[in-house]
């Protein structure tokens, strides 16, 4: 692989303006004073639209730190996980800090070695990833989860932030104590508009060709965009395949030419060749 392909295919921040108000909702967040009711904030979107990047950005801005074998974490993600309880929950929470989990610990137990690791750790803000997973359990579970992060906003006093799809939403909302204290902020499918141009612009800036590259109109956007079916993620990807082909290629340029040669496949085509397959 050469060093051009391999620098085209690495992460990169782009820091369009819904990220921009995101990581602002969470600074000031960060910097709320403690009391007995802590604001919360939800970041909603569709599935590989930049959720979990803007949460990375964040905790990356806020690093841990180790004092006398003391470990800081003022910020910490754990994920949820895929099938709900709040046993497993707790020993997700557990490994995020790198505690030893003993089998068969007791749910009790379990909890208060969480709420007293998190104080030593002097965690400031709890997001918890993948948060729709909890519309994955029956009505109990749910609502005995739901219950948890009301308990765990009470008994920390810090801001909690849930990620997740359009289900993390319906989740919190069917609990009216958590619909008003969790704050909603919504990251949309893409459209073609003048950010759509400048995230494009952005991105064009930011990779490694020697040629310019006139991705950043609304002809263009509107092409990328249905290739991408509208998510940050796809686009990314789609733009860094077009990128290596461009480089490999020796056009040096994203272009209709390197568009059109890129090893790229939209989600709805992906689908389709799998079911292919399976026939």
């Amino acid at each position: 692989m050469s060093r051009g392909s391999s620098a085209s295919r690495a992460d990169r921040w782009i820091g369009y303006p819904r990220a921009l108000e995101a990581l602002s909702r969470l600074e000031t967040l960060y910097a709320w004073p403690n009391k007995q009711r802590m604001p919360n904030l939800l970041l909603v979107g569709p599935t590989n639209n930049g959720k979990s990047m803007i949460i990375e950005k964040f905790r990356r801005s806020h690093p841990g730190s180790s004092n006398d074998n003391q470990e800081h974490i003022p910020v910490l993600s754990v994920q949820m996980p895929s099938e709900l309880s709040v046993s497993r929950f707790y020993v997700a929470l557990l490994a995020a800090m790198g505690a030893p989990i003993r089998p068969r610990q007791r749910l009790l137990e379990m909890e208060q070695l969480s709420l007293e690791l998190l104080r030593r750790i002097g965690v400031r803000m709890l997001m918890i990833d993948e948060l729709h997973n909890v519309l994955a359990g029956n009505s109990g579970t749910r609502r005995e989860f739901l219950n948890l992060l009301r308990f765990l906003g009470n008994e920390l006093r810090v801001p909690l932030v849930g990620v997740g799809t359009r289900d993390a939403y319906l989740a919190i909302r069917s609990d009216d104590q958590l619909e008003n204290r969790f704050s909603p902020v919504i990251l949309p499918l893409w459209e073609v508009n003048d950010d759509c141009c400048s995230l494009l612009a952005s991105f064009a800036a930011s990779l490694p060709l020697r040629r310019y590259s006139p991705i950043a109109t609304q002809d263009m956007a509107r092409y990328l965009l249905a290739r991408s079916e509208g998510t940050i993620g796809e686009l990314t990807h789609l733009l860094i395949a077009a990128a290596v082909s461009a480089v490999e290629s020796g056009e040096e340029s994203i272009n209709p030419r390197t568009l059109s040669m890129s090893n790229y496949a939209g989600p709805s085509e992906r689908r389709r060749q799998f079911e292919r397959e399976l026939m």
